[in-house]
């Protein structure tokens, strides 16, 4: 059975949005990865933020014989501006559903297959990762080894490295439906109607933090519901040093502003690049 066809057996078309920056030997394993899933996107765009040339030359070595079309979406580097990058590819995208990951995760073979099991209109996802140490991540880079187990040395919060059907049905409407802070950003799906609803990522949101948290709420401000998707969905995230973690003043003052007005829709969002792509 196509695990693509849902509830009333229309298959349900994706985009697979990738966000990345200069890390091109992780994104060569993200996309080797995709290209080994069990159902295949219709597209994959990757949502570049200022990336220099070597990763312009990954993706054009790995078009050639990618299996589904794999479009590169690229603004010149002027600082952390993920919500900006992910409106232009939102935009680009051309499929009814996009799933949404960083270029840093390596996707377990049947990550598609479980997000489009859950998939249904009225509602957006939300998934969790499975943390690789630095060691395994740099021998994952150097074997090109893209396949672990849940009793692997080096993966941290291993819970998530389990695949379980009918764990997942279950806690799909029941694990934190209602928190619009427990998510990953590195692993949601939305329908692009949703999306352009609420006008796409709060492009205010510049700099590290909680532009995830403020378009998951303006969604369920909208009345789309929030799925959890565990026990499947399962990702890889490579070790790396991290960037400071701490949210910016400004980002938190527009989160506090979504929260007090109950607004759905932001003002700074996806509409400015719609205008020049046809829907």
């Amino acid at each position: 059975m196509d695990m693509a066809a849902v509830n009333s057996n229309r298959v349900v078309k994706t985009t697979l949005l990738i966000s990345t920056y200069n890390w091109p030997e992780a994104l060569h394993l993200c996309l080797l990865s995709v290209s080994r899933q069990s159902v295949l996107p219709d597209e994959v765009i990757i949502a570049d933020d200022g990336s220099t040339i070597e990763t312009y030359d990954l993706i054009e070595s790995l078009r050639k014989t990618f299996p589904v079309p794999l479009i590169h979406v690229w603004q010149a580097d002027e600082g952390f501006q993920l919500a900006k990058i992910r409106n232009k590819a939102i935009a680009r995208a051309t499929q009814d559903y996009i799933i949404q990951v960083d270029g840093d995760l390596i996707l377990h073979k049947h990550f598609i297959e479980d997000h489009l099991e859950l998939s249904k209109p009225g509602t957006f996802m939300t998934g969790s990762r499975v943390l690789m140490n630095k060691r395994l991540s740099e021998k994952t880079i150097q074997t090109g080894k893209l396949v672990f187990h849940p009793i692997q040395d080096g993966l941290k919060n291993k819970f998530n490295v389990l695949r379980i059907k009918i764990l997942r049905k279950y806690f799909s409407k029941r694990y934190h439906i209602s928190d619009f802070m427990k998510l990953r950003g590195c692993n949601m799906a939305f329908w692009r109607e949703d999306l352009i609803r609420v006008n796409g990522y709060n492009e205010d949101f510049y700099g590290w933090g909680r532009e995830d948290n403020d378009i998951a709420l303006r969604l369920m401000h909208a009345g789309i519901a929030k799925q959890v998707l565990k026990f499947g969905g399962i990702a890889f995230h490579l070790h790396h040093i991290l960037n400071s973690s701490n949210v910016s003043k400004s980002n938190e003052k527009c989160l506090v502003q979504t929260i007090r007005t109950k607004q759905y829709r932001c003002n700074n969002g996806i509409d400015q690049y719609l205008k020049l792509i046809p829907l």
